[in-house]
């Protein structure tokens, strides 16, 4: 492929594989190419150790499209680079390369040249929506650190992280983004490096490998991605040759006045294949399974987070931004093109329609849009007081409308647990025993819930205290019982999920669920079936009421039914008020039903039946 072509192709929009010319690449021992999109700029320098830093030593030369610059120099691994713009009015800013595949963070801002790491074997098995997926939302900075603060190695995770996930019982795991980003309080969302594997923790190989065993140990790996905005830190993209180049230069378009940043100029064919590139360059280079595509709504409407007055309509009147909404379909059908087996994930928090439906469908084409509507609506309930509950009982029911209107993951994400918000645990009304009991029927609720499952690290210990950037999960609470005995009980309610097919094989319509008390408020009482496709049904119960419920019925078919999982249980921090494990039917109408099983219920617990065979 020629010069000309791959620069026709990048001004055109159709190449997705920009970062294999753009950007450093080695040529043959000890020379490498530098190249670099900077289409207004009067000239560019290209500075770094490899010739002491001087602007004056490589002066880059024009390509044939005239808005892009190539310089070969001698170096090595290990050095450190930036781009040296003169504007045309006489400025001189120092970049870092948007496309370079490691940094020299924090020792400076700089971008480094680095070996990638060998392909490996690996190849995604398809991920159908019949199947479980259990996701360990983690941030790799904060998930656990050294009695100094310091940060534990991508090395150190992989013998710590990965048994950790496995013996958990996780179908896959989700880092928080760890491309390169200056600030940690920013957690990563604000990206300065899109190609760049943050080298806080070590080097891309060390990543890989991190990879490669979370791979070998069965389990899935998803990164959240952030191709919504950039923050405005003068060696990144911002203004990059002197103007806007990254960001849509339109005033209503260019910054995101809430977070600090400014926002990508969606629509233009270049930036496009920047972003698209830097997808596909992290699924290619470390295998990985899926992506989390962020703040997707700030994205689709050209009013987000903005007043009246502060933006403009599109061309119909309204608020949807036609440029990012084709960004949206052209990401997602190049990467199941390059990538069929990839998970595309939306975090969503508006009801824009058809976000997981195929793009020839009139879709956007994502897989999975996070459920937040779910979110909001339990975590509500459940800070209320049992008594009051009653009012609130549409929390709990009203999920149900809409559950199959697309493929949702449910999310109890980092998000819910900064911010004074308080920790999962922390949330639930109560005192001390019953805000664990709260925890562990709000659990129960999920994994009953159509939708795939999302949870943040600290949930599984209760850990009392919100996420901190900047220190671990208090681990150290698992000394006391009944934290630890909160692990085992999301430990096994983790396998159970995974074992049991009713619980995940049909998410996406009244097949999978049947309501069978749906509208007791005055008890807090909620029951259900789960179905999979041969015929295996799970008997979902939930009390959420502050009093044990003596001899509750529930119409159900003739027969035996087992309890199969209890969250009361002792061995789970509960109090074990359920002594009986098999109900038979008795000849006695609820529910419309003809046969009805009775059942004690204790507070604020859930219980799972299975039919018996005869």
């Amino acid at each position: 492929m020629t010069e000309e072509f791959k620069l026709e192709s990048f001004h055109y929009g159709t190449n997705c594989f920009a970062h294999k010319f753009f950007g450093y690449h080695k040529i043959y021992d000890g020379k490498y190419v530098f190249r670099v999109w900077a289409p207004r700029a009067k000239s560019v320098s290209l500075v770094g150790t490899f010739n002491f830093w001087d602007e004056n030593k490589t002066v880059m030369l024009r390509l044939s499209d005239n808005e892009s610059f190539e310089a070969v120099v001698t170096a090595e691994n290990g050095d450190t680079y930036k781009y040296c713009i003169t504007t045309f009015d006489g400025r001189k800013l120092y970049k870092a390369d948007p496309y370079a595949y490691a940094s020299d963070f924090p020792n400076s801002f700089a971008s480094k040249i680095c070996e990638l790491p060998q392909k490996s074997s690996y190849k995604s098995e398809p991920q159908t929506d019949a199947q479980p997926i259990n996701i360990y939302e983690v941030n790799l900075l904060s998930w656990k650190r050294h009695r100094n603060h310091s940060y534990y190695s991508y090395a150190e995770l992989e013998k710590t992280l990965v048994p950790y996930v496995k013996k958990m019982g996780y179908t896959h795991v989700e880092f928080m983004p760890i491309t390169e980003f200056p600030y940690d309080g920013s957690w990563g969302y604000q990206v300065t490096g899109y190609f760049s594997i943050t080298s806080r923790l070590g080097t891309t190989e060390q990543f890989k490998k991190l990879i490669d065993s979370f791979h070998n140990n069965g389990i899935k790996v998803i990164l959240d991605w952030v191709p919504a905005h950039f923050p405005k830190d003068e060696w990144g993209l911002y203004e990059f040759d002197g103007q806007p180049l990254y960001e849509c230069p339109l005033w209503d378009r260019m910054e995101h006045s809430g977070w600090g940043t400014r926002k990508f100029d969606f629509g233009r064919k270049e930036i496009d294949n920047f972003l698209i590139s830097s997808a596909v360059f992290l699924l290619d280079t470390y295998d990985i399974d899926g992506l989390r595509v962020d703040a997707v709504a700030s994205m689709l409407y050209l009013n987000y987070d903005k007043p009246d007055g502060e933006w403009t309509p599109n061309i119909y009147g309204d608020n949807r931004n036609f440029e990012a909404i084709e960004f949206l379909k052209k990401l997602n059908s190049s990467i199941k093109e390059n990538f069929p087996n990839v998970l595309m994930t939306a975090e969503e928090s508006t009801s824009f329609p058809k976000l997981t439906e195929k793009i020839e469908n009139g879709g956007l084409g994502f897989d999975y849009k996070w459920n937040m509507g779910w979110m909001n609506d339990v975590l509500f309930y459940c800070g209320q007081d049992p008594y009051f509950r009653k009012h609130h009982h549409n929390k709990l029911t009203f999920s149900l409308v809409y559950a199959f209107s697309e493929h949702f993951i449910l999310p109890l994400s980092h998000d819910e647990v900064v911010h004074v918000k308080g920790s999962i645990i922390n949330k639930m009304f109560g005192v001390y025993d019953e805000k664990f009991a709260g925890e562990r029927a709000l659990l129960g609720f999920m994994f009953a819930h159509p939708g795939k499952k999302l949870n943040f690290m600290g949930y599984e210990i209760a850990q009392f205290k919100e996420w901190d950037y900047s220190s671990e999960i208090e681990y150290f609470l698992t000394k006391f019982e009944k934290h630890r005995k909160m692990t085992q009980f999301v430990k096994a309610l983790n396998i159970f999920y995974a074992n049991n097919r009713p619980l995940y094989e049909i998410e996406n319509g009244w097949d999978g669920f049947q309501w069978l008390v749906v509208d007791d408020n005055s008890n807090n009482v909620l029951a259900f079936n789960r179905n999979s496709r041969n015929g295996e049904i799970i008997t979902v119960i939930l009390n959420f009421s502050g009093i044990d419920i003596i001899g509750y019925g529930i119409g159900l078919e003739q027969g035996s039914y087992k309890i199969v999982f209890n969250s009361d249980a002792k061995s789970f921090g509960g109090d074990g008020k359920i002594k009986k494990r098999i109900f038979k039917t008795v000849n006695k109408s609820s529910q419309d039903k003809e046969y009805s099983i009775f059942v004690d219920i204790p507070k604020l617990s859930c219980i799972y039946l299975k039919k018996q065979n005869k």
